[in-house]
């Protein structure tokens, strides 16, 4: 059976320029292609979890502008129910600007637009959906009253919160006791802990440190070295991330994050749920662009297949 995911979060536009090498302050750089596609952190996690086989619920606020129009039109294509993504009068649609470079790292400015007046009286609309959700999935480019708000109604409902701390902030040990997976990168880790993330024993420490604080389990990204995670009742563990060639890493954590859900959602134990999402993220840094580099289950399945 189909996993049902809710994803409550952000959409933008991103603008893309590939750079022969990240820019240093005031300094200018002659890049190459440039590509306009549809991203930001919610958006994108939503596009991830129905690509790789969930019945995906998105929440959000666009503006009623070109772009917002744009982002409504391909997630209907997506088969992504968009019923409870409010149309903002006032508010443009989110942007981000972003370069790669020839590493396929990259720097990101985003205008969240939009993004920054999702309420929780939009949250509150869609009970029900996020009622009858096996995962509901959030990240921090949104009001953080927003973000309190959809997980303690999740929380409530019996559907388990996956928190993207992302970007980093300050989140209150009440939130944490709500959440069922924190899923940081090292650099998040790192602030959210006060524990410099920088091999597996201090991922080790963050994550107990972590789980001190009320989160019922915790999943670390570390890029080319995989992922760390542990639970109440799951041990501490090492999922190894696939070994592929790398052209642009800008939504890889989206797509892990969405995967997850979908792994989760589907009853995988946390240790094949995070292997999953280790191959989908491994196939999207194949890919130029957020939203178009989210492979299909197949894909994600196929790689995982040339390992076992």
């Amino acid at each position: 059976m189909r996993g049902k995911v809710t994803v409550v979060g952000s959409s933008n536009t991103d603008m893309i320029v590939q750079v022969p090498h990240l820019p240093a302050p005031g300094e200018t750089v002659l890049g190459g292609a440039f590509s306009s596609v549809c991203g930001g952190k919610g958006a994108n996690q939503a596009v991830a979890a129905a690509r790789a086989g969930a019945e995906t619920v998105f929440i959000a606020r666009l503006g009623r502008d070109a772009f917002g129009d744009a982002t409504i039109d391909n997630l209907h294509t997506e088969g992504i129910d968009t019923r409870f993504i409010v149309r903002d009068p006032d508010a443009p649609s989110g942007v981000a600007m972003i370069v790669v470079d020839e590493a396929g790292e990259n720097s990101i400015a985003v205008a969240p637009g939009a993004n920054a007046k999702l309420c929780p009286a939009d949250i509150d609309n869609a009970r029900e959906a996020i009622a009858a959700s096996d995962c509901v999935v959030i990240q921090l480019e949104i009001p953080i009253e927003s973000v309190e708000y959809a997980a303690q109604i999740a929380f409530e409902s019996g559907a388990r919160v996956i928190l993207n701390p992302a970007p980093a902030r300050d989140l209150s040990n009440e939130l944490l006791r709500r959440v069922f997976l924190l899923t940081p990168n090292e650099s998040e880790a790192s602030f959210l802990a006060g524990i410099d993330v920088v091999n597996q024993d201090t991922a080790v420490a963050a994550v107990d440190r972590l789980m001190e604080r009320g989160v019922d389990g915790v999943v670390i990204t570390l890029g080319k070295r995989g992922a760390v995670f542990k639970s109440r009742n799951v041990p501490f563990g090492l999922a190894e991330a696939f070994e592929v060639k790398a052209l642009d890493t800008t939504a890889a954590g989206d797509v892990f994050n969405g995967a997850l859900a979908v792994g989760l959602a589907e009853g995988r134990r946390l240790r094949d749920a995070v292997a999953f999402a280790n191959a989908a993220a491994a196939c999207s840094v194949t890919k130029l662009g957020a939203q178009p580099s989210a492979p299909e289950r197949e894909r994600i399945l196929e790689l995982m297949q040339a390992r076992a």
